[in-house]
Parts: structure tokens; sequence; C-alpha cells
């Protein structure tokens, strides 16, 4: 299991700027190396910055019609909703890249929960092959309360290592979700943890500094067979101790 990488920078401007420098680069080596990537997209105010970013800086920089896009959670509401994670990434970032709209998977939201997560585990085995999905880049950001995804403190799935996509409930509305469970996740070949502002800081303390809690599931992600990379603004990381910062930059 590797160590988690800590990179610590100023504020959330800078944040976004550098990880979608990184994101790019991720991207572009694994079109090299096999063809074409696979990214997880993650919903929330921090990773919308960096989709802005991305969308403003890095358009050229990577062969969008060689990504596929899929979602590490989804609110079941309509495409359209306001709240939709699908509707916040188009907005933010895939309306202004050449991305094939054949390669953008979102979870669908117009059938039952159950049915929905049945549906997107199908359209995973089906693009991967294998027994886990091996993403190239799986994004995620933490709630105050250290969920991650639509993984909330406690809840079932956190216990759920067979099936790679389930229907769940979150404590604060939409309640209804669709989430990756954490193998599904976790073997992504790297894993970028992404928070800013004060009161997310409780939240990183714990992620980094237990595993595998269930009332924080941010935690779980240290099982990661991959590269696990969590990218702090400094409120965030106000709580850590030295040896949480490692070889923080």
């Amino acid at each position: 299991m590797p160590t988690a990488d800590v990179r610590i920078v100023d504020d959330a401007e800078d944040l976004a700027a550098r990880v979608a420098r990184e994101v790019a680069l991720v991207l572009d080596s694994a079109v090299a190396q096999h063809g074409f990537a696979s990214i997880v997209l993650a919903g929330g105010r921090t990773p919308h910055g960096v989709y802005e970013h991305i969308a403003a800086t890095r358009r050229r920089d990577v062969a969008w019609d060689h990504v596929h896009f899929y979602w590490g959670d989804e609110r079941h509401v309509p495409a359209d909703d306001d709240r939709s994670n699908y509707r916040m990434a188009c907005d933010a970032l895939l309306d202004a890249l050449p991305v094939r709209r054949e390669h953008v998977h979102p979870m669908p939201t117009g059938v039952a929960p159950e049915q929905a997560a049945e549906e997107y585990e199908r359209t995973l085995r089906a693009h991967f092959g294998t027994d886990w999905p091996t993403f190239d880049l799986v994004l995620l950001g933490v709630g105050a309360d250290g969920h991650t995804a639509s993984l909330f403190p406690g809840a079932a799935a956190l216990g759920e290592f067979r099936r790679w996509v389930v229907a769940t409930t979150a404590p604060v509305e939409p309640h209804e979700r669709l989430t990756l469970t954490v193998p599904a996740l976790t073997h992504g070949r790297s894993v970028f943890v992404l928070a800013t502002g004060a009161a997310k800081a409780d939240a990183v303390r714990c992620g980094l500094g237990s595993t595998s809690d269930p009332r924080c599931p941010v935690s779980f992600m240290a099982t990661t067979s991959g590269r696990l990379v969590w990218w702090l603004d400094g409120a965030a990381a106000a709580h850590l101790s030295n040896q949480d910062r490692g070889e923080a930059q």
C-alpha cells in the first residue's frame, strides 16, 4: 500500500491550476502508453475550479478525443438539474473540450437507483473487462464530514467489496445517490483527493491519520493500490501533524 503524497499549496486558485496541470500530464501519458485514457470526475466546488482551469489552459495538452469520462458518484436527479454532477462537469469542462460524446459515460438517473447502479456497473465492466476498473485517474473531493464520492460516514456501501457501483442514501438532499464503491475507486492507477478551506481541516486530518475508519470514509482511500495524492490548500491542511504532512510541497 503506497504512502500518500501530500501536496500543500497556498490557496484554492493555486490548487486548481496545479491539479489541472497534473491531470493533463497523467491523461496525456496514459494516451501515449495505451491509446486512450480514463478519468473519474467528482462533484463539488473544488473539482469545479479544477475543471475550469483545464478548460481554460489545457485544451491543447491532451488528445481529449481519446479520453473516456466517468463519474465517481451522482445525485439521482435529472441530467439537466442544477444539482447534477454530470451537468456541472459539462458546464465547467466537457462542453469546452473536443471530446467524443460516446466517450462520456454519465451515471443513468432516469431509472430507479438500484437499476441505475446495475446499468452503470455493466458499462464499466464492458469497458475494462477486468476484476476491478483500472481508471488512469480518479478525482475525489472531501466533505466536512469526511465523506468522499457518495460514501458517507457509517454507510453500508463502505462494506461493499463485490460490486463496483451501488445505490446509497445521503444524509442531505438529494438523498438518493449512486456511487462507485471503495474497491472500484482504489484500484485506480492514480487517485487525487482534493480539499480546500478550513471547514475540511478535520476531515483531512482524519483521512490522513487513519485507515478504513467508517466514521471518515475518505480514510479508505489509503488502501489505493496505485498512486495516492492529496492536494490541499493551507486552510485544509491546518490540522495536519508534521508526520502527516510528510514530503508536502
